[in-house]
C-alpha cells in the first residue's frame, strides 16, 4: 500500500473560460450527466418494461470560494459581455494541495447563469463567500 498515491483529499478547482482564468474555487458541485429514460410498455409482454434512452441532461455547475484576489475577475468577465451572452468553452481543473493537476473537465456551450456575491456583515465572523453558477451543453473529449 505504500506505493499507491494518496487519494485527493484536499482539492481546489481552477476555472478557465475561453482561456480567461477566473481563479481558484474551493467547492465544485454539479459535474455530471443524466440520461432521461422513457419507459415503454408493450402489449402482451408482461415480463418487463422497455427502458429507452432519451436525451442527456447536464446539471448546472456551482463553484464556490472565499472572497479573495481573484474575485474581481468574475465581475470583469461579466462586464466584457456587455449584455450579450455567448456560449463559450470552459475547463474546470481539480488541483492537489501541491498545485498538481489531477483531472480536467472540458465543457462546451458554457454560459453564466448566476453570480452571488458575499454577504458582508461586521456582526458575524463568517468567511465572505461568492458563488458562480454555469450552465453547459456537455463535455468535450
Amino acid at each position: 500500500m505504500a506505493d499507491e498515491p494518496d487519494p485527493a483529499v484536499s482539492l481546489f478547482f481552477k476555472v478557465n473560460i475561453d482561456g480567461l482564468g477566473l481563479g481558484s474555487f474551493s467547492s465544485c458541485e454539479g459535474l455530471g450527466c443524466e440520461v432521461a429514460v422513457e419507459q415503454h410498455e408493450e402489449g402482451g409482454n408482461n415480463g418487463f418494461v422497455y427502458q429507452l434512452p432519451g436525451r442527456i441532461k447536464y446539471p448546472n455547475v456551482k463553484l464556490t470560494r472565499p472572497l479573495g484576489a481573484d474575485s474581481s475577475t468574475v465581475a470583469k468577465w461579466f462586464a466584457q459581455m456587455n449584455g450579450t451572452i455567448t456560449r463559450s468553452t470552459g475547463a474546470i481543473t481539480a488541483m492537489s494541495p501541491d498545485g498538481d493537476e489531477i483531472v480536467t473537465w472540458q465543457l462546451e456551450g458554457v454560459i453564466p447563469v448566476k453570480w452571488t456575491g458575499p454577504s458582508l456583515n461586521v456582526d458575524t465572523a463568517k468567511v465572505a463567500m461568492e458563488t458562480l453558477e454555469l450552465a453547459h451543453h456537455g463535455f468535450l473529449q
